[in-house]
């Protein structure tokens, strides 16, 4: 029995029960079904329903559809679904795990498939395949625009470097007045290089298996969050490999390089302990502060002891001097040489540390400024020349497992040993005037947050509520809080850092 119905949406009904009032009736298993787009008209060709087996095609009359849509009387058949062949409106549900479900979750990856970008009919398996090749492209084209930065700044870093030490190495004669082998400093430089960047390789995935990770403060960022799955202790394979390279190339021979390697291990170890002990309690400061700024201080006066009771090579005849520019020339300290020393190991430790925030910002710089330090003691003591750039190789090569986006951490125990090596360098020639200079983005950032923190208490003590100087401490949060990317802010750095380095070793040899 046929009636003239209104249109209803009842899924009782079946789509092979309407046709149009007035109009030639389709075929009996073909039906064309209208989308949410006027653009478009999805035919089914077969009574089971499959999403793969839709063809998207362009409506040539767009107007004549919406006008034939539009009537309100079709012509019903009071039929059963079960006699017909094509299954009711309850059935044309997707499920969540089907390949449709997918292409339909998304606005932006159905707008790939769905609105082509030409006029072109394609069938759906090649409109599938081509907007599979955009997602790619454009996927690929997210992970260049992470890992360029990094990559293009190591490399400037690296060639940099290169060239200052192989022009090092071509004036070493005017330098020391003595005859120096070919690619003095150069050698251990790249040798430091290729295998502190191929230990990362071994060394990061046993951090990630013992899972020691990165602990993030609450107060910081809240990008850094992102951060907390990070490894950390990256330390443990760079810094060897630095100390290694300046012993086999120094022979073993120098007393001042071992003892600055021992010194640097001390530091490594303290960092070594906070960061263990930090991961073991998930706090991001694992040795109380105060017993840790004994513990390097323990480490400086040790130090200093040593070099009083030891007889070291000293082109002056005499040790406790510090070498300043003319017309200042050298300064004796005598027994305050003493005090310097621990106060100088105690403050670099804790600079790198702070420096120490964004991806390649401590690594980077403390490159730098071991390369400085190693053409300003090159007068006094070639074989610590060795020592810091075998350490800057080692720092560039893990630079590349640090690079934005960090794939490791160097922690407490990287940070710790790198300033304290730096201090070792300093205390064995009296070239701290160089070093002030050459870590003048380590004393920038530790003064950032003396700065906070003295106007903070001052301002709350005279105005009953205490106000910032920045934005937030040390330097590199505020900058990142005043709009500047990562990547950005650790480029400036390097640039900065690279003209302190030149002038803290030019400053050096006119000094010695």
């Amino acid at each position: 029995m046929k009636t003239s119905v209104m249109r209803s949406h009842s899924s009782s009904l079946t789509l092979h029960h309407f046709s149009y009032s007035g109009l030639t009736p389709p075929p009996k298993r073909r039906t064309s079904l209208p989308v949410s787009s006027p653009r478009f008209c999805v035919p089914v060709t077969s009574s089971f329903y499959s999403p793969l087996k839709l063809q998207i095609r362009r409506s040539k009359n767009v107007q004549d559809r919406r006008r034939r849509s539009g009537n309100d009387v079709v012509r019903v058949n009071a039929t059963d679904d079960d006699s017909v062949g094509i299954s009711s409106f309850d059935d044309w549900t997707i499920e969540e795990d089907s390949v449709a479900a997918y292409v339909h979750s998304s606005d932006s990856d159905g707008d790939l498939v769905l609105n082509s970008l030409s006029d072109e009919d394609l069938p759906l398996e090649e409109a599938l395949a081509k907007a599979s090749r955009r997602i790619a492209l454009r996927g690929k084209g997210l992970k260049r625009h992470k890992i360029y930065p990094g990559m293009i700044m190591n490399l400037a870093l690296i060639i940099f470097l290169t060239m200052v030490l192989l022009l090092v190495d071509w004036c070493g004669w005017k330098i020391v007045r003595l005859p120096l082998a070919p690619f003095y400093l150069t050698s251990p430089f790249l040798i430091s290089l290729i295998l502190a960047l191929c230990a990362g390789y071994v060394g990061i995935p046993l951090l990630r298996i013992f899972k020691f990770y990165q602990i993030v403060k609450k107060i910081g960022p809240e990008k850094y969050l992102t951060k907390k799955r990070t490894p950390t202790m990256g330390g443990l394979f760079f810094i060897p490999v630095g100390i290694a390279v300046a012993r086999f190339a120094t022979g073993f021979s120098s007393a001042e390089v071992g003892a600055t390697a021992a010194a640097t291990l001390a530091f490594a170890t303290i960092g070594l302990l906070d960061d263990a002990l930090g991961s073991t309690k998930q706090k991001s400061n694992g040795i109380d502060p105060l017993l840790r700024l004994l513990l390097e201080a323990a480490v400086g006066i040790w130090f200093s002891f040593w070099l009083d009771s030891t007889r070291l090579s000293s082109p002056y005849g005499m040790k406790m001097l510090v070498p300043l520019p003319a017309p200042l020339g050298l300064l004796c300290l005598g027994k305050f040489y003493l005090l310097l020393t621990p106060l100088c190991f105690v403050s670099m430790g804790k600079g790198v540390n702070i420096t120490d925030g964004l991806d390649g910002l401590a690594a980077g710089t403390a490159s730098l400024a071991f390369i400085g330090m190693s053409i300003a003691v090159l007068p006094i003591c070639p074989e610590l020349s060795v020592f810091g750039t075998a350490m800057a190789g080692a720092c560039i090569g893990f630079l590349f497992h640090n690079q934005y986006k960090a794939g490791v951490i160097m922690g407490d125990t990287g940070s710790s040993a790198l300033g304290g090596a730096l201090a070792a360098m300093a205390a064995c020639t009296g070239m701290f005037f160089p070093l002030f200079i050459a870590s003048g983005l380590f004393v920038l950032e530790a003064s950032s947050v003396v700065m906070q923190v003295v106007y903070f208490k001052a301002t709350k003590q005279y105005h009953g509520s205490g106000s910032r100087l920045f934005k937030m401490a040390p330097l590199h949060h505020h900058l990142e809080l005043c709009g500047l990317q990562e990547p950005m802010i650790v480029a400036g750095a390097y640039a900065v850092s690279s003209v302190l380095a030149l002038c803290a070793a030019y400053i050096g040899l006119k000094s010695a």
